[in-house]
C-alpha cells in the first residue's frame, strides 16, 4: 500500500466515506455502485489514507488521460517524442477540454499506429503488441495498484469500428479498466516527486490539471469542474483534476460512469486528495450537482486538523 491506513486521519476518513450512501442516497449513490480513495499528504512521509473498494476496476472514462499525459511527459524528457506545437496543442486540449480527439493523437505519436481501417494475421497482432505500449511504460513503475489496469484502448464517443473493434474485442472484452487506486496514486505521485519525470515535466503536468473556480472558464462544463467534485469549493482552495463522463455509448460496460480524481490544497492546511468513481444513470446524468455536494461534504469533513 502506497500509503498509511492505520493512523488517526485515516480511520477518520473511513468514518466519513461510511456516510456517503446514506447522505447521498437520494442523488443514487449506493454502497456497491461507487469507490472512493481519500488521501492526506504528510510531507516526506507516506500519505495518510482510506479506499473503500479501492480495487474496483471499472472503465475509468477520461481518467486515462491523465495516464497518457504522464507517459507523454516521460517520453518527451527521454528523447524518444519529438516536441512540436500539434503535440502541446494535444497535451493541453486532452486535459483542459477533455479532447478524445487530441487523446488519440497523443496514444498515435507514443505507439506508432493508427486506426480505422481492419487488419488481420500478423499485421493486426504487430499493430496490437504496439499499442500495448501503453501499459507496458506504466508496468514499468512496479506500482502493484496497476495489477489487472489496462490503458491501450482509445477513447471514443460512441462504438468502436475497424481494427479498434477488433483489438476492444480481444480476451471476450478489452476495454480500458482503471482502479480508484491506480488513479490516485498517480495523483499523489505527481506531487511527490516518484514519477521518473524531470522538474520541468513534473511542473507542466501540475500546471496542465490545475483548475480555476474563479476564471472565465469555470462554469463551462467541459472545463471539469463545476458539475465534479470541485464545483462548490472555499474561496481559496487551490484545485488540480481530472474528470471522466460517459453516457449512454452504445456498450452497457461503457455507460453511464462518472468520475474525478482531484486534489484540494486549502491555506494552511495539508493538501487532500480525492477519487470518485461511480456506475449509475442517476449520477451520471440527472443530478449534475451531486459530485459538487459530495465533494465538499468530503472537504468539510476531512480537512483541518482534528480526528
Amino acid at each position: 500500500m502506497f500509503f498509511d491506513p492505520d493512523n488517526d486521519w485515516s480511520q477518520r476518513a473511513a468514518r466519513v466515506v461510511a456516510e456517503l450512501p446514506a447522505r447521498f442516497a437520494a442523488d443514487g449513490l449506493r454502497a456497491d455502485n461507487h469507490a472512493v480513495v481519500a488521501l492526506r499528504e504528510e510531507g516526506r512521509a507516506r500519505p495518510s489514507g482510506y479506499a473503500h473498494r479501492g480495487d474496483w476496476g471499472c472503465y475509468p472514462c477520461s481518467l486515462v488521460k491523465s495516464f497518457h499525459l504522464v507517459h507523454a511527459l516521460a517520453a518527451l524528457d527521454a528523447g524518444w517524442l519529438a516536441p512540436h506545437p500539434e503535440l502541446d496543442r494535444a497535451l493541453r486540449d486532452m486535459i483542459l477540454w477533455s479532447s478524445n480527439t487530441a487523446t488519440n493523437y497523443v496514444i498515435d505519436l507514443l505507439t506508432g499506429t493508427t486506426g480505422d481501417t481492419l487488419l488481420d494475421g500478423a499485421a493486426l497482432a504487430d499493430w496490437m503488441a504496439a499499442r500495448e505500449g501503453l501499459n507496458r511504460w506504466f508496468d514499468s513503475l512496479n506500482w502493484p495498484e496497476m495489477a489487472g489496469c489496462n490503458l491501450t484502448q482509445k477513447l471514443m464517443d460512441d462504438t468502436r469500428y475497424g481494427r479498434e473493434a477488433q483489438f476492444a474485442a480481444q480476451r471476450g472484452g478489452y476495454l480500458n479498466r482503471l482502479t480508484p487506486l491506480a488513479t490516485a496514486r498517480l495523483m499523489a505521485a505527481l506531487f511527490d516527486g516518484s514519477l521518473p519525470l524531470s522538474p520541468a515535466a513534473t511542473a507542466r503536468a501540475q500546471a496542465l490539471l490545475a483548475r480555476d473556480p474563479q476564471g472565465p472558464e469555470a462554469a463551462n462544463p467541459n472545463y471539469q469542474l463545476s458539475e465534479y467534485l470541485g464545483g462548490q469549493m472555499p474561496a481559496g482552495v487551490r484545485i488540480w483534476s481530472k474528470a471522466g463522463h460517459n453516457l449512454w455509448t452504445g456498450d452497457p460496460k461503457a455507460s453511464w460512469f462518472k468520475h474525478d480524481m482531484i486534489r484540494l490544497a486549502a491555506p494552511g492546511q495539508k493538501p487532500l486528495i480525492f477519487v470518485l468513481m461511480t456506475q449509475g444513470e442517476r449520477l451520471a446524468n440527472e443530478v449534475p450537482d451531486a459530485f459538487p455536494r459530495i465533494g465538499r461534504f468530503l472537504f468539510d469533513a476531512l480537512s483541518g486538523s482534528g480526528a
